[in-house]
């Protein structure tokens, strides 16, 4: 969102369902969705974003539930942090439940939406390390009633964006039915934003943990290397149990390629140690993947 215009007339549109409010966007080109507006009001708010125009996205009810699709959930991108957060919801997506919960005060998991947790691509989104871990696909509602599926990852790396005239209106999850957690750390006791955060699924069928790290650069980090190494020391037809050493360096594994070591200088001069800051920030990120392997294990 980096729509700048004159605080002049403003004109808000609140269409009834997703096609409608790509097309006020297409009529409008200066117009800026707008769902919980728990991002868009502090851009607001700080001067940073001054639209023209707003198209409200809270009356589409198609987007603010949920249906089952060939072994995957279908998420409506107008989902809530408190809908993803209750016991109907965790049951079946555990870990993007426990990212809910962890995702600020009430007031803001009230508010704000999946969707705009994803379009935001804000680097401390609890939601996105989940969604990498999973390897959740959006679809991308456009003009004319077009859908397209993009992976989002590739959208939170910049490397397939919203095109004009575009809305995230679903997230396709895969229903792993198998133990995921979600773990962050903050600045302060109580909610926060995440100073580090770690998700972490199991996937059975395909014999594989996947990993993703949140908050340390400006997209989840996934460490496959880590994910292939432990994933080949588990007894998949057995209990799925670790020794504690084989968590231990599973977090230390995570962190370093997460945090890794300044690059050797081409000058030959002494090597270069991490400062105070990001040591305690490898340490944290160790500790977290550490307590959430042994969780999903457990």
């Amino acid at each position: 969102m980096t729509t700048h215009a004159p605080q002049a007339s403003q004109t808000v549109t609140l269409p009834a369902s997703l096609d409608e409010a790509v097309a006020a966007l297409g009529a409008m080109p200066a117009a800026v969705p707008v769902a919980g507006g728990t991002d868009l009001m502090a851009a607001v708010n700080s001067g940073l974003l001054r639209p023209a125009a707003l198209v409200g996205l809270g009356r589409i009810s198609e987007i603010r539930g949920w249906q089952y699709q060939d072994g995957h959930a279908l998420l409506g991108a107008g989902l809530t942090h408190a809908r993803m957060g209750r016991p109907d919801f965790a049951a079946l997506i555990p870990g993007l439940a426990a990212a809910a919960r962890a995702a600020g005060p009430p007031q803001v998991r009230n508010a704000g939406t999946l969707g705009g947790n994803i379009v935001t691509c804000a680097p401390t989104g609890d939601t996105l390390p989940v969604l990498a871990a999973l390897e959740a696909t959006l679809i991308i509602a456009g003009p004319g009633g077009s859908r397209r599926e993009i992976p989002v990852g590739h959208l939170l790396a910049g490397r397939e964006m919203l095109r004009p005239g575009e809305l995230v209106g679903y997230v396709r999850v895969p229903l792993l039915h198998a133990p995921q957690t979600f773990l962050k750390a903050t600045g302060r006791t109580g909610p926060g934003r995440a100073t580090a955060s770690v998700a972490l699924v199991l996937d059975p069928a395909r014999r594989q943990v996947r990993c993703a790290v949140g908050a340390v650069a400006v997209m989840p980090l996934r460490p496959l290397e880590a994910e292939h190494w432990v994933a080949s020391l588990i007894d998949w037809d057995g209990e799925r149990t670790l020794v504690p050493e084989a968590l231990a360096a599973f977090g230390e594994y995570v962190a370093a390629a997460c945090v890794p070591d300044p690059a050797p200088p081409q000058d030959g001069s002494e090597p270069q140690t991490l400062p105070p800051a990001a040591l305690h920030l490898r340490r944290t990120v160790a500790a977290l993947a550490r307590r959430a392997l042994g969780r999903v294990l457990s």
